[in-house]
């Protein structure tokens, strides 16, 4: 009797571990402490359940006793498994096809805003290897969490000479660290831009809000919430709030490292085709929300899409890729980059 009420109560452990590992907003838990950090390495957990199942099955067959728990535990993590890999299949793993298709769509577009975005880790790839991405993927707007103003300015002077001058927008919260800088540089072809401070900025480390001069063009974000660490929880969290705030209007762009996946945005979102605030994420749009930005040091696909490009609907984006030559360069995020098109 003991054993099959220890069993029973196993079984149902384990079935409420993987519910709310793999549908956390259910209960609301997507912003509670170590669930935020399982949700948001979907791929990685999968694969952990995977190699518990098969230590299972293995058990299962040299101790016969075992082989009623065992199955129902298999099952369990079976369901987790294949429900983990439906929803990461539904975000998009950004097939070679989808890619040659926007390469096509980008080309054919001159009216386009490129957007690209990626944390430096305080300047790590050197200021000639960003400003070079950014000139490879014609960015009109460049997010550069953890970059400093004088690597920012470096960028900019080094575009201007390939004939693509930029303006600078940098905050930096203090001179000591340069992951407490953000800078955020826009093309001149967009106009005078200005740093927009009534709505403050992220804590810990700093977000860059810009709007244009003339009133006409978008609202332009580059955002970079803390990271869900110990003793930062409560920052992170009103870091995504400040990210709902800068994502709610008209007309706004934004990208940067969010520290968040979209499995975060479930009470962040203003209405049920938006992600969070009034914004979509251009790669759950396009099929490539499922690509991890985030660490370089695994394989894309079993890390974590935690770098972001955002807009409202008035944009379209037709081309989003996850750019996965640069890991060796000294950042631990991957770039990514996205045009978007005026829509209609």
């Amino acid at each position: 009797m003991i054993r099959k009420i220890a069993a029973a109560v196993l079984t149902i452990g384990l079935a409420g571990i993987l519910l709310v590992a793999g549908w956390p907003q259910l209960l609301g838990l997507e912003l509670v402490p170590v669930v935020a950090h399982i949700v948001s390495l979907r791929a990685a957990a999968a694969v952990g359940a995977l190699a518990v199942l098969v230590a299972l099955l293995l058990v299962a067959l040299v101790i016969p006793s075992f082989r009623r728990l065992g199955a129902s535990l298999s099952v369990l993590l079976f369901l987790f498994i294949a429900a983990t890999g439906a929803v990461l299949a539904t975000r998009g793993f950004g097939s070679d096809d989808a890619r040659a298709a926007a390469d096509d769509a980008r080309a054919a577009a001159a009216d386009d805003l490129t957007v690209l975005t990626w944390n430096t880790l305080g300047d790590a790839p050197g200021a000639p290897e960003i400003a070079r991405l950014a000139l490879e993927t014609e960015a009109d707007i460049v997010s550069l969490p953890e970059t400093t103003r004088e690597t920012a300015i470096e960028i900019a002077l080094i575009m201007k000479g390939e004939g693509r001058p930029m303006w600078v927008h940098t905050l930096a919260l203090d001179e000591i660290s340069k992951a407490r800088s953000t800078s955020l540089l826009t093309s001149a072809d967009l106009g005078m831009y200005s740093r927009d401070t009534s709505r403050g900025s992220t804590s810990a480390v700093p977000s860059v809000i810009v709007t244009p001069d003339d009133g006409t063009g978008p609202t332009i974000v580059a955002a970079h919430p803390v990271a869900p660490i110990t003793g930062y929880f409560d920052a992170w969290r009103q870091g995504l709030e400040w990210v709902k705030g800068a994502c709610t209007g008209e007309n706004v762009i934004i990208a940067g490292d969010f520290n968040s996946t979209i499995d975060h945005y479930g009470r962040l979102a203003n209405d049920s085709n938006s992600t969070i605030g009034d914004c979509v994420d251009v790669a759950q749009t396009t099929g490539a929300a499922a690509v991890g930005t985030w660490p370089t040091d695994v394989p894309p696909l079993l890390g974590t899409p935690i770098d972001h490009i955002m807009a409202t609907d008035n944009w379209t984006a037709t081309y989003v890729r996850v750019i996965l030559d640069r890991d060796g360069l000294g950042s631990d995020h991957r770039p990514l980059v996205a045009t978007l098109s005026p829509t209609g």
